[in-house]
C-alpha cells in the first residue's frame, strides 16, 4: 500500500469487518472497540435489526486513492472516522434546483451520478472552479477526527497518505422523511438490502410504527394526489393490503389536513 504508483489505487471496503475480526460495537458492549458518537443522534435503521441493509465499512487505502462523486444509499447520511491518515473531501449540497458538481452528470432522476474523469483528472480540469462553486464544502479530515455527510450530498474523497477510516449510515431524525420519501418513490434506487426484504419502504414504517409510534407520521413528506397529506405509516400500510390484495385502514377519522 506504501509504494503504489498506480493513478487509480485500489480502496477496499469491508463491510463485514466487525464479524470477522470479532469485535464489540456500542456503549452498551461488553468490551466496545467503538460506538456512534452522540453527536448524531438516534439511528433509526437500527429498528430495522439484522434486516438494516449494509451500514459500516472498514476502509483501507494508499495515497491518492478515494471515491469519486456519489451520494450515500437510500436517502442515508453518514460519519466517517479517520484511524490513520488523512483524506480530501469536497461536497456540495443537492436539489431539483441545484446543479451537479462541475465535471459531473447525473441522471434525471437521479439515480445514476457519473464523474467520467479519474479523481486526479477532475482535480486538475474542475477544482478551481468547484471551489468557487455556491454550496461547496471542502476540508481535511485527519486521524482521531470524525466528518459528518448530510443526506443527500455530492461527495468526492481522497487519500492524502495511506489511510484507514471506519464509515456508517444512518437515518436521523431530522432526515426521516426524506428516507422514507426514497424509500417509497425509488424502489428501483434502493440497494445494500437482502433479498428477503421484499419491500423496504413497508417494512420500515412497519417496524418504526412498533418502536416509535407516530414518528413516521409526524415526519411524513408523503401526499396524496388530492393535496391531503397522507401519513408514511398509512401508505405502507394500503401498499401491503394492496400486494396483499386485502382490505385498507388507517388511524384516526377522515382525511388530515395537510
Amino acid at each position: 500500500m506504501n509504494n503504489s504508483e498506480d493513478e487509480n489505487p485500489l480502496y477496499l471496503f469491508d463491510s463485514g469487518f466487525v464479524e470477522k475480526m470479532g469485535i464489540e460495537v456500542g456503549r452498551e458492549a461488553t468490551d466496545p472497540s467503538y460506538w456512534i458518537p452522540h453527536c448524531f443522534g438516534e439511528d433509526l435503521f437500527s429498528v430495522l435489526g439484522e434486516q438494516r441493509p449494509d451500514c459500516r465499512w472498514l476502509i483501507v487505502g494508499p495515497e491518492r486513492s478515494g471515491s469519486t462523486f456519489h451520494k450515500d444509499p437510500n436517502g442515508t447520511s453518514a460519519w466517517n472516522a479517520v484511524l490513520r491518515g488523512s483524506k480530501y473531501w469536497i461536497m456540495f449540497p443537492s436539489s431539483s434546483s441545484l446543479p451537479p458538481p462541475p465535471g459531473v452528470y447525473v441522471s434525471s432522476d437521479q439515480s445514476e451520478v457519473t464523474s467520467p474523469l479519474s479523481i486526479a483528472e477532475w482535480l486538475l480540469g474542475f477544482h478551481a472552479e468547484a471551489r468557487a462553486t455556491t454550496g461547496c464544502v471542502e476540508g481535511i479530515c485527519r486521524a482521531g477526527e470524525v466528518l459528518h455527510v448530510p443526506s443527500g450530498y455530492y461527495h468526492l474523497v481522497v487519500n492524502l497518505e495511506p489511510s484507514i477510516a471506519i464509515t456508517q449510515n444512518f437515518v436521523p431524525v431530522s432526515k426521516l422523511g426524506e428516507v422514507l420519501e426514497f424509500l417509497r418513490t425509488k424502489p428501483d434506487q434502493i440497494s445494500g438490502f437482502s433479498k428477503d426484504v421484499q419491500d423496504p419502504f413497508v417494512l420500515f414504517s412497519q417496524k418504526l410504527e412498533e418502536q416509535y409510534p407516530g414518528l413516521a407520521e409526524v415526519h411524513a413528506n408523503d401526499k396524496s394526489s388530492n393535496g391531503i397529506k397522507k401519513t408514511a405509516w398509512q401508505a405502507a400500510v394500503k401498499k401491503q393490503d394492496e400486494q396483499d390484495g386485502g382490505f385498507s385502514f388507517g388511524f384516526g377519522s377522515g382525511d388530515e389536513a395537510g
